[in-house]
């Protein structure tokens, strides 16, 4: 690499290494984004995985959180190609009897479909709904000195719960499964405090913002970042994994869109032995088993209104769910998980061949499982649309260890960059003022890691930046 000086370097092109590279762009600093891969992206790339002409989104394939992301709603994607397409309904939640419960953009009619819990959804729900746009800043960022107090008191109140005691609001099976399928998106246990968070988030941005996929695959949003930040003058080197931070070319910030074992790997010369030490004990989550599939046609699932929904959660009742988390958690394979399931071909006609179709799932798995899940997973799918094996023109698969290897950052198949528990919502990766900044003068970390967590939403990034801007560029917007 050419030794050019930069105002910042920053080291990774998934979400939060775009939001970062952004935001300081926009600052009016030099910035060069640095990717390993040939394609950028990290969790947001888009290949043809099983057959010629098949779309699949290696990593995340639907994008609540980029719906109503205060970063991303902020700069101006669709004029850079961005197009997100709302699919019938954000959600549906089958189960055995061929009955479904259904996550619907409107809050009402999800409350009306919930019968006797249709008064408890919305106690839960409703001033979330309201609330969380002006509060989504302080949510989503380090520990908040908050602007909202009594909304924030209000949304907390329901958050920090777990999971398996907020399900106690309802009695049918169809609103705490529903409940069960969208607050599993948290990875923890059912018994963790604040598991609930995840879930009333997500929940809520489907009454806000939907549960959107991108035409063209997530690839596309990718595509859409790098275009804008070109256009404010950005420069983007891919092909260039960077294994020590001497060669990277001088700067007086560098951003690392990576994880605490890869900041030690690259710059822990730089960090010294306290802080390395603290880095070490960051704990990651359960890991995933992902697969996609090339499908003659869609999914017979037996509850029709299922194929309405972009997002399909798969594992009966709530018992099960919670059960499948638990042992999961112990270091044990469910013979029945709880699968996340999406079939963007349904909303997007560019994802496969005319009349032919794709389908993107996950369960998840002990971190660093090697075990196979195929069978088990395509068991499940069965069990809800009984015909689904016979429609598999081809599949591809990844276990945890090979989703590792696909995305350094995902330590053991952790997908969320590391365990969002209580302890490590805002203490990621170490309890800090400053969960971005490093020890190291001009060396941050803008990935996962930091807060507010997983997902793509860009926010780790933008912190990250603002946090550089303010210490080395006297910027304190």
């Amino acid at each position: 690499m050419r030794n050019t000086q930069y105002d910042a370097v920053v080291v990774g092109s998934g979400p939060n290494g775009f939001a970062a590279a952004i935001t300081l762009q926009m600052a009016g600093l030099s910035v060069l984004l640095v990717e390993g891969r040939d394609t950028i992206g990290g969790g947001m790339r888009t290949s043809e995985l099983t057959l010629p002409g098949y779309h699949h989104d290696v990593c995340s394939a639907v994008h609540p959180m980029a719906a109503i992301s205060p970063f991303f709603t902020s700069i101006p994607l669709k004029e850079h190609g961005l197009s997100l397409i709302e699919p019938t309904y954000a959600a549906a939640h089958p189960f055995d009897d061929g009955t479904v419960a259904l996550l619907k953009n409107s809050l009402e009619d999800t409350a009306a479909g919930l019968g006797e819990d249709r008064e408890a959804y919305l106690s839960l729900i409703k001033n979330s709904v309201r609330d969380l746009p002006k509060l989504l800043p302080d949510i989503l960022g380090p520990f908040p000195i908050p602007r909202y107090p009594l909304a924030l008191a209000s949304f907390g109140l329901k958050a920090l719960p777990p999971i398996g005691w907020t399900a106690n609001r309802f009695k049918t099976k169809q609103a705490r499964g529903l409940w069960a399928g969208i607050a599993a998106h948290a990875v923890q246990p059912f018994n963790n405090i604040a598991s609930s968070a995840i879930g009333l988030v997500m929940t809520s941005a489907a009454h806000i913002g939907g549960w959107p996929i991108v035409e063209g695959g997530s690839q596309s949003l990718a595509n859409a970042l790098a275009s804008y930040f070109l256009s404010l003058g950005g420069k983007i080197q891919t092909g260039v994994f960077v294994k020590s931070i001497e060669e990277l070319p001088s700067a007086k910030a560098v951003l690392f869109d990576v994880g605490p074992k890869q900041l030690i790997g690259i710059a822990g010369e730089r960090l010294g032995t306290s802080y390395i030490n603290r880095l070490k004990k960051f704990k990651y989550g359960m890991g995933v088993f992902k697969m996609d599939w090339a499908l003659s046609e869609p999914i017979p699932f037996t509850a029709k209104s299922a194929s309405g929904a972009g997002t399909v959660h798969l594992g009966n009742t709530f018992e099960e769910i919670a059960y499948s988390e638990k042992i999961t958690s112990e270091g044990k394979h469910a013979d029945k998980p709880y699968v996340l399931l999406s079939q963007p071909s349904l909303f997007d006609k560019t994802r496969a061949p005319e009349g032919k179709h794709t389908a993107w799932a996950y369960c998840h798995v002990p971190n660093g499982s090697q075990v196979d899940m195929t069978d088990i997973i395509e068991n499940q799918i069965e069990r809800f649309a009984p015909g689904f094996k016979e429609i598999i023109l081809k599949r591809s698969t990844l276990n945890a260890v090979q989703m590792q290897d696909y995305n350094p950052n995902y330590i053991g198949g952790d997908v969320n960059g590391g365990l969002q528990n209580l302890s490590q919502l805002y203490s990621r990766p170490v309890l800090s003022l400053s969960p971005y900044r490093t020890p190291a003068k001009g060396i941050y970390l803008c990935s996962a890691s930091t807060p507010p967590g997983g997902g793509v939403h860009g926010l780790c990034g933008y912190h990250a930046a603002h946090q550089v801007l303010k210490d080395l560029f006297g910027n304190n917007n």
